[in-house]
């Protein structure tokens, strides 16, 4: 299936998040980046920060997907253990500069946070007051936060896991959310 326009844009600006920061998402920049004139970049985005929305959901939309392929079903079909054993296999993969710049970005403007905080309501739901109770719910909760713990331990350090051991520390936070009572 051929790209769209539409996504070859947002692709191309993602580059040049990844090399120069989001500061560096301007009409020139991606319409040099993406093959067309300025023009053609403002008959998909009237303005940055449209542009700039439509990154985030983007990111957060190939996020989205890749937990959906690793649960192998919906969010809405699956139980809490497998959603956030999904959760936890995507994120200890690492994230690229740009999900991480943009997440970072979007956190500090609701707009650009509402991608980004849906995915995580279908995937990782944060901690209710009824959830203090319930063991179940705080092992969940743990597991997130190990799995968070690695994602930002390989996104802000120099330090590079090695495939095999991204991989084994991932299924054992993976492997205590496969219990009965998880």
């Amino acid at each position: 299936m051929r790209t769209s326009k539409r996504t070859q844009i947002l692709e191309a600006a993602t580059r040049v998040v990844e090399r120069e920061g989001v500061k560096s998402v301007t009409f020139d920049s991606v319409a040099a980046e993406a093959g067309l004139t300025k023009g053609g970049l403002l008959y998909h985005f009237a303005s940055r920060d449209e542009l700039v929305q439509a990154i985030h959901q983007h990111l957060a939309g190939q996020w989205d997907a890749e937990i959906a392929a690793a649960a192998g079903k919906p969010a809405d079909e699956a139980t809490p253990a497998e959603r956030l054993t999904a959760y936890t296999r995507v994120s200890t993969q690492g994230a690229t500069r740009a999900e991480l710049l943009f997440m970072l970005e979007g956190s500090t403007t609701p707009g650009h946070a509402a991608p980004w905080d849906a995915v995580m309501e279908r995937w990782a739901p944060p901690l209710t007051a009824t959830d203090a109770e319930d063991p179940a719910a705080l092992d969940r909760f743990i597991a997130r936060l190990a799995a968070d713990g690695l994602w930002l331990y390989e996104s802000l350090t120099a330090d590079r896991l090695t495939p095999r051991l991204r991989r084994a520390l991932a299924e054992r936070i993976a492997a205590g959310l496969t219990s009965d009572d998880v």
